[in-house]
């Protein structure tokens, strides 16, 4: 069985909404991450840094997913080889969405996270939130043309899209309206039920 390590409350949740969407079966081990603990630490609770996880991913970071003797790191990367694996239409159909996935995927690295993880951490700054907007409008324009991020259907890539965006949320100005696509982007992934049961999980663990 599927198992990933990690809590609602992560980069692991991604992972959690598309095994969901796919219909997986799976374990979920609950890891939380060292930095959100403060001495002395809860007996019995299992972090980052403690032995027994380091043993499954000595980066000691979460997520992290064990299917059939296959170990991955990297929410991104996981999300990516189960859409592959399990197919359908949250897997790229060809040679150019699988390129068009990988991109999103790296763009929420690099474009996105090193601002919306600070807004998520430790609230936002207007440096944090100006320097979203320009990737947004980025996002926001892909968006524009059919309402979804590859192709014209849920994929994989829209789970990878939408921690980010999430993680910031805090950031933007409530007198600033969201863009058009945004709003009907939000409002898609909440009438999914696999997204609806990952925020009645993240809910029941803030």
């Amino acid at each position: 069985m599927l198992t990933i390590y990690g809590v609602y409350r992560s980069r692991a949740s991604r992972n959690i909404w598309l095994a969901n969407e796919l219909g997986i079966p799976f374990k979920q081990v609950p890891v939380i991450q060292r930095y959100r603990l403060t001495e002395p630490l809860p007996a019995g609770v299992v972090h980052t840094k403690s032995p027994e996880f380091l043993k499954v991913n000595p980066n000691g970071h979460i997520p992290t997913m064990e299917d059939e003797g296959v170990v991955l790191h990297e929410s991104l990367a996981i999300n990516l080889y189960l859409a592959k694996k399990h197919g359908g239409p949250l897997a790229p159909k060809n040679v150019v969405e699988d390129g068009e996935m990988s991109m999103w995927a790296l763009w929420s690295v690099t474009e996105v996270e090193p601002h919306a993880l600070p807004i998520a951490q430790n609230g936002p700054s207007p440096a944090t939130i100006e320097a979203l907007r320009a990737p947004f409008a980025v996002l926001d324009k892909a968006l524009v043309k059919t309402g979804f991020v590859v192709g014209e259907r849920f994929t994989s890539a829209r789970p990878n899209c939408s921690r980010q965006r999430r993680a910031s949320r805090r950031g933007s100005p409530p007198a600033t309206p969201a863009p058009p696509s945004r709003r009907c982007g939000s409002s898609a992934r909440r009438n999914r039920p696999s997204q609806r049961l990952t925020m009645k999980g993240l809910a029941a663990t803030s």
